[in-house]
């Protein structure tokens, strides 16, 4: 019996999430279910009912009352011509369902994608919710769409398998239904195992977890290095061992009452109904000759076909009451309502952006990242936003980008607050580059350009690359532009260094047409030489828009404007360059020691030289 991974103790509505699950199948293509439907249906009545009791029972008649060889070879034929229909039955509907699982999968996705792209990006910061996303996309990973279709099917058809049974066994004699009964008890002892599994299962999960991080880690390249290069692997081999260790002693625990309810469940699907048919149908046939050679053998045939039909019942059973745990999480994920709600005004030239007594707090904290910040941008103004790591400037953008929305306070773009305004229109004004920059398995044309390009926007692309200080490299390839970052997917593709990445991800921003430009770190990975010249073509690329920069490093902040410092998530200085270094406050601290440091760099590749 398959057996479904499970993460944690609740209730879900079984008949509900069947039905949700049957909805979303039926609205996809229905033809999944029907060809499922058919295949079992006609399966399990001709295995348990057409081949192994009808006609062994029209065949053995004939013997019975000494019929010609030719009535026997009739009844073959027969047989033989029925077997050949349904088996063109079932190959049709096998046809039918492997070719709707392939549009169920692909509406499902879309359905899946669309949705995760409207989520929160709270949400991904949040491990209860992203771990149900998880298991929500797994419905899709692991077919659980088919195996619930499956198991509905054989769960109808075995029935109706079952029906035709037992009114074949009743009209030879109804005695045997007495037989019949403990294996009726079958699907509730099977029903108390599954329930001890699953609490098995659920005991296991923090372990399993654990085994599944430390097998994934080792495998990944990102860890590769640190893992051949320290002593961490003995430390993750320890846990590893101990995750093992304890799902061995929960295996125990439940070992026995397990073995147990096997042994009843065996007594009551094996021994009594076919010990008990056995010894009555013998005593029958023998004593009283009340039973017919063909009238003995359906009943044993019959016996079988009876338990074989409830245990299939009872194990399909069992395993759509553990995959409506999935399709719960799958419910959540698709009913989940974002906390960010849409506005309707679109976003016109960018005129000013204000921050008024602004605080928030991250829904896990226990204390505000901002407190009371306030500042105003106008248009055409440079402005760094400078601190420390942590100090909440990286929180700004977020807001500013609606991510996340203020805990107090409110966001000003043009004068009205930024919840009126349409999302998308709302984003598509800002040019973003961030501190987490990521590029994607495509083309670097593709990667700048955020799309399919035409041959003029690969140029778009060629210009942005330039002034990003990466088109030496990209240009000197095979495929210059239309290589793919990383090997992943493609051999001949390329792997670049954080640098180098990073150049790729702000030269997306070269490539925009924006108002309002937003660097959020946006020379992390690079080297001071590298840094002045992303920050030239930076001024170049931004005369008269509007540019906010974040950072911890001061590059920025000399070629701004106005410079805000932030410090334990308050605004405590603003000021331009001059005015900041002339105050001897925290900006000058900075500055003074961010330069000392450069300078010992200078120092020490001259005398290098």
């Amino acid at each position: 019996m398959r057996r479904f991974p499970l993460h944690e103790r609740v209730k879900v509505p079984v008949i509900k999430n069947i039905k949700f699950a049957l909805s979303l199948v039926w609205k996809t293509d229905k033809r999944l279910f029907l060809g499922y439907l058919i295949n079992m249906t006609v399966d399990g009545i001709f295995k348990m009912f057409v081949q192994n009791i009808l006609f062994l029972k029209m065949l053995l008649g004939i013997i019975d009352r000494k019929g010609s060889f030719e009535e026997y070879l009739q009844n073959l034929l027969l047989f033989l011509g029925v077997s050949v229909f349904l088996k063109a039955v079932n190959w049709s509907s096998n046809y039918m369902r492997q070719a709707a699982t392939k549009n169920v999968l692909k509406g499902l996705n879309n359905l899946v994608f669309r949705k995760a792209i409207s989520l929160d990006v709270s949400c991904y910061e949040d491990p209860a919710f992203y771990d149900k996303y998880q298991r929500a996309t797994n419905v899709l990973a692991w077919s659980y769409f088919d195996a619930i279709c499956s198991s509905i099917s054989v769960i109808i058809g075995n029935s109706i398998a079952l029906l035709f049974v037992i009114g074949t066994v009743t009209a030879i004699d109804p005695t045997y239904l007495v037989f019949l009964l403990p294996v009726s008890l079958v699907f509730v002892i099977e029903i108390i195992k599954s329930r001890l599994v699953y609490k098995r299962d659920l005991e296991m999960t923090t372990n399993n977890r654990i085994k599944a991080y430390i097998q994934r880690t080792v495998f990944l390249k990102d860890y590769s290095k640190d893992l051949r290069t320290s002593n961490i692997f003995s430390v993750l081999m320890t846990r590893f061992k101990a995750a093992i260790d304890s799902n061995i002693m929960i295996l125990k625990k439940y070992g026995v009452k397990l073995f147990l309810f096997s042994m009843v469940s065996t007594l009551f699907s094996e021994f009594i109904p076919i010990i008990g048919t056995y010894a009555f149908a013998g005593y029958q046939f023998v004593y009283t000759n009340a039973l017919t050679i063909s009238g003995f053998s359906v009943v044993l045939s019959s016996i079988n076909s009876v338990r074989e039909s409830i245990m299939s019942v009872a194990n399909n059973f069992d395993m759509i009451t553990q995959m409506a745990f999935y399709f719960q999480n799958l419910r959540d994920f698709f009913d989940y309502e974002p906390k960010v709600i849409n506005g309707s005004e679109q976003c016109d030239e960018f005129r000013s952006l204000e921050f008024k007594n602004v605080c928030f707090r991250y829904p896990s904290a226990e204390k505000d990242t901002l407190h009371n910040v306030s500042f105003k941008i106008n248009k055409g103004e440079t402005v760094a936003i400078v601190g420390v790591n942590g100090a909440g400037k990286s929180t700004i953008v977020k807001l500013l980008l609606r991510f996340y929305d203020v805990t107090d306070g409110e966001i000003l773009l043009n004068g009205k607050n930024i919840k009126e305004y349409d999302l998308a229109s709302l984003r598509r004004s800002y040019g973003a580059v961030f501190q987490d920059y990521r590029n994607f398995a495509v083309s670097v044309f593709e990667n700048i350009m955020c799309h399919e390009c035409s041959d003029e926007e690969k140029k778009i692309a060629e210009k942005a690359l330039m002034q990003s200080g990466i088109w030496d490299k990209i240009s000197a390839l095979p495929k210059g532009g239309d290589t793919v970052i990383t090997k992943e997917f493609e051999k001949d593709g390329i792997g670049l260094s954080g640098g180098e990445n990073q150049k790729v991800s702000v030269a997306r921003l070269f490539a925009k047409d924006f108002q309002f430009a937003v660097l959020d770190e946006p020379s992390s990975a690079l080297d001071p030489i590298a840094e002045y010249r992303m920050y030239e073509n930076l001024i170049e690329v931004t005369k008269d828009k509007t540019v906010m920069y974040i950072s911890h490093r001061l590059s920025s902040a000399v070629l701004s404007d106005k410079i805000i410092v932030i410090s334990g998530g308050k605004v405590i200085e603003t000021g331009s360059h001059k005015e900041l270094l002339s105050m001897g406050g925290e900006y000058s601290r900075m500055f003074t020691l961010q330069a000392s440091s450069y300078n010992k760099e200078s120092e020490v590749e001259d005398d290098e030289r």
